[in-house]
């Protein structure tokens, strides 16, 4: 199996290795695994292209790369220049620094990697590592990825639906913010919708009189859904929901229709 990995937090972030890690298991002896990730961070830059610049792309050793762009960036640089004369079977973006639920599915770079790779058919997954009270400081905060990522994965590829009409389907797992024997164990989740901001501002002016605004938010996944990603990671269970790129409503199309006439 040849893999092509990216991520959203920079080529050298954590993640990334572990991310690596569970792509040489999957692959095996025989496998290859490819490195394609931003030259440095580009967190909560959802899909993204660079549309009206070019990117630069560096080889910094054997199978791995640094692009001065976006995840999907990446993915392309992977796919139509590096391995073009090869494409990857499978695509993995993070481990993500941080969980990707709810609506910040919405602005993640590493959901925007995985999702360009199953826009060009290829079997795509996002890994993301809620981060709280139990691991942030700890000294393996990606213990729950580590353990568990190759097996979740290795059973997507082998039983799950990877439809692609009209649009593929890909996966988005989150591990749980727990120590790694309080994992519940894996879950299929869809994906939430917090009641309250996802993202808020404030307000700092800097010591020469400029200001400036902050974003801030990360809470509220206690107020999603019972079965959303966001709540069933947040009580310790590792979840996976299918994606699209189709944004259509599609049970408002008749209503419309009619509201048209």
């Amino acid at each position: 199996m040849r893999i092509l990995i990216t991520n959203d937090d920079g080529i050298s972030a954590p993640g990334l290795k572990i991310a690596e890690a569970i792509a040489h298991d999957l692959a095996g002896p025989t496998g290859e695994v490819w490195v394609v990730a931003p030259a440095f961070e580009q967190s909560g830059v959802a899909h993204c292209v660079s549309y009206v610049r070019p990117m630069r792309l560096e080889h910094l050793e054997d199978k791995r790369y640094a692009v001065e762009g976006s995840p999907a960036d990446c993915i392309l640089a992977g796919l139509f220049e590096i391995l073009k004369n090869s494409p990857p079977d499978l695509i993995l973006s993070g481990v993500n620094r941080g969980h990707n639920v709810a609506e910040d599915v919405l602005y993640s770079g590493t959901i925007g990697g995985a999702m360009e790779g199953a826009l060009h058919g290829i079997k795509s997954i996002a890994m993301s590592q809620y981060f709280g009270p139990e691991n942030r400081n700890s000294k393996d905060p990606f213990a729950n990825a580590a353990a568990h990522g190759a097996e979740v994965c290795r059973q997507l590829i082998t039983k799950a639906d990877w439809s692609t009409d009209p649009y593929s389907t890909f996966y988005n797992i989150n591990f749980p913010p727990c120590a790694p024997k309080k994992i519940k164990g894996v879950k299929s989740t869809f994906q939430g919708r917090r009641q309250v901001p996802t993202f808020e501002v404030e307000h700092q002016t800097s010591p020469n009189g400029r200001n400036y605004l902050w974003l801030s938010g990360g809470r509220g996944n206690e107020t999603s859904q019972s079965g959303s990603d966001a709540r069933e990671t947040m009580e310790n269970w590792i979840t996976v929901t299918p994606l699209r790129a189709d944004l259509t409503a599609h049970d408002h199309l008749k209503d419309l229709a009619n509201a048209l006439r």
